[in-house]
């Protein structure tokens, strides 16, 4: 069995990858060859969270185990921890034990970037992130990796993140610069993506109608990066509609004040199978995560390892 640390196990799970590999584990899934029970939650102290997430297409199998400890920046500490082990399906073969925080982390924006090839009216404008943490990073590697964006503005509440991120994008070779304010320049901006734990909207209300927001941040009930005044008026599509509707706390919050209801909201899944949500407002795509995608992370990874 091969052991990846978190350098190792990122040099392998390329982003473009990771989404064709998810685009491929969905088609799976349409046609009844996966399983992926619900993941198991246990609350731990410090309002954090650990999660067991198990897999399987019948090829491999996969078992996520990690913990998120919104708290642990100001101990210094990463956020999200864990392992994966990735197996062979048929004879139970440990194949390898990766890193899972990186897993976690860049198969969120690998699927941000599928829905965002899929759905994204514009990728040659600047994009926005509101955040400055791990997933703030990753969709900025990701989307410069699968789309090409050179231009990005980021918000946070603490400039220094803001600035050391910054700095991390014009190492890929991109335009980047800190912005005070979420709204600055929005007439320029039709990428934007929210990855933060915030129990208040951030994003922006006042996007042109023709932007993609990839809302990945708050995935607990009590979360909020959406306001409701924009969801009343843009199509929504979710990674999955069971893991929204017990997790997305923006749209939980804004079905309570009537400003969506759940028959609006299309899957990833029937995007994928030529569906398309209505013409018209922003498009907002809400993801808060499946095993589902830790099985195609594993799929890339177990082609690596074998």
């Amino acid at each position: 069995m091969r052991i990846l640390d978190a350098e190792q196990t990122r040099a392998a799970l390329g982003y473009v990858a990771i989404a064709d590999a998810v685009a491929e584990v969905l088609e799976r899934r349409a046609a009844g060859k996966t399983t992926a029970p619900p993941r198991g939650v246990m609350e731990l102290p410090e309002d954090a969270t650990l999660l067991l997430m198990p897999a399987t297409d019948g090829d491999i199998a996969v078992t996520k185990l990690v913990t998120v400890h919104p708290r642990n920046g100001s101990h210094g500490l990463p956020t999200i921890q864990g392992e994966m082990v990735i197996l062979e399906a048929a004879t139970g073969r440990r194949l390898a034990l990766v890193d899972g925080g990186t897993v976690s982390a860049r198969r969120t924006a690998a699927v941000s970037l599928l829905a965002a090839r899929e759905l994204a009216p514009r990728r040659d404008a600047p994009m926005l992130v509101i955040g400055a943490g791990t997933q703030a990073r990753v969709h900025i590697e990701a989307f410069r990796e699968g789309l090409g964006v050179s231009d990005v503005r980021i918000h946070s509440r603490t400039r220094s993140r803001a600035e050391e991120l910054a700095e991390h994008a014009r190492s890929l070779g991109m335009t980047a610069r800190v912005v005070d304010d979420p709204a600055e320049g929005l007439d320029e901006v039709r990428l934007v993506v929210a990855a933060t734990t915030s129990t208040e909207p951030v994003v922006p209300v006042g996007l042109a109608d023709d932007t993609f927001v990839a809302a990945v941040g708050a995935y607990r009930s009590h979360m909020a990066e959406l306001p409701g005044a924009l969801l009343a008026r843009s199509p929504v599509v979710v990674d999955t509609l069971e893991g929204a509707q017990e997790e997305a706390g923006d749209l939980i919050r804004a079905a309570g004040d009537g400003d969506f209801d759940w028959s609006r909201a299309m899957t990833l899944e029937r995007v994928l199978q030529g569906e398309r949500p209505r013409t018209g407002g922003v498009i907002v795509f809400k993801s808060v995560g499946q095993s589902l995608w830790d099985l195609a992370a594993g799929r890339v990874l177990a082609a690596t390892v074998e």
